[in-house]
């Protein structure tokens, strides 16, 4: 069966700061019509790893690329391709929606007209019509976490780095947005998603890859995370997990 190149790649990336290892040896090849769920505890350098994608960072070892662009030297071309959304959405609390949404769009010089329909058919399935209209300052944060999300897919890009897209939403926001990603990959993107939710994770992942202290713990399906584990298939995926950060755990 053919395998479509790789949309985004990691080569043994790695990144010091003086003499604490934040990341080491992280590969990785992420394929059109894949998500991929980042997982690990707080400090083991997921957010390292996307600021190192995003070209925020320079690695100390290794390279990521994406689209066949270096992201450390072709940072800015690289960026232009891609959405991103952070675990803590921040705007111009003075703007509506709509207004943030017309800002970004012209930073990124793309053309609105062509873009309507698909930006209004994403409006209407997270539901955030009549929230364009207000202020983002007084945003709660699941319109936060939306509004982000609408930013981070307007331009229609190939590649998502999400970072915490569901993380404090009410279950019925979290599964629109879930429904959202799972569909956009179908059409040929590949997400990334960096997340503590394990249920999440189960829900949608079609490959879960675990850091621990810098270093990969698992990469693999749910079924092949189970089995690095030495847990049954029945297994939650949060039991998995934590036996992989288990201290005993001799897992390479």
């Amino acid at each position: 069966m053919h395998v479509p190149a790789a949309i985004l790649t990691l080569d043994r990336l790695g990144k010091d700061f003086g003499t604490k290892t934040a990341l080491d040896d992280l590969s990785l090849a992420l394929h059109p019509g894949e998500v991929v769920c980042l997982l690990g505890p707080n400090g083991a350098g997921k957010t390292t790893a996307m600021r190192l994608m995003l070209g925020l960072l320079r690695p100390t070892r290794g390279r990521a690329t994406a689209f066949g662009l270096d992201c450390t030297s072709d940072a800015e071309r690289v960026k232009a391709c891609l959405g991103y959304t952070q675990d803590e959405p921040v705007f111009y609390d003075f703007l509506t929606g709509r207004e943030t949404l017309d800002f970004v769009l012209n930073v990124r010089k793309v053309e609105r007209g062509p873009l309507e329909p698909w930006i209004e058919e994403l409006v209407r399935v997270l539901d955030f019509s009549a929230d364009l209209a207000n202020t983002t300052g007084g945003y709660s944060l699941g319109m936060r976490k939306k509004l982000a999300l609408l930013l981070a897919l307007a331009h229609r890009p190939k590649l998502l780095l999400l970072d915490e897209p569901t993380n404090g939403l009410d279950p019925p926001t979290a599964a629109a947005i879930r429904e959202v990603l799972r569909t956009y990959a179908a059409s040929g993107a590949a997400v990334l998603v960096a997340t503590h939710l394990l249920d999440m994770a189960d829900r949608l992942a079609d490959r879960i890859l675990i850091i621990n202290r810098g270093a990969l713990v698992a990469l693999g399906t749910r079924s092949e995370v189970r089995t690095i584990a030495g847990v049954t298939e029945n297994t939650s995926l949060e039991d998995a997990f934590l036996r992989l950060m288990s201290p005993s755990n001799k897992t390479p």
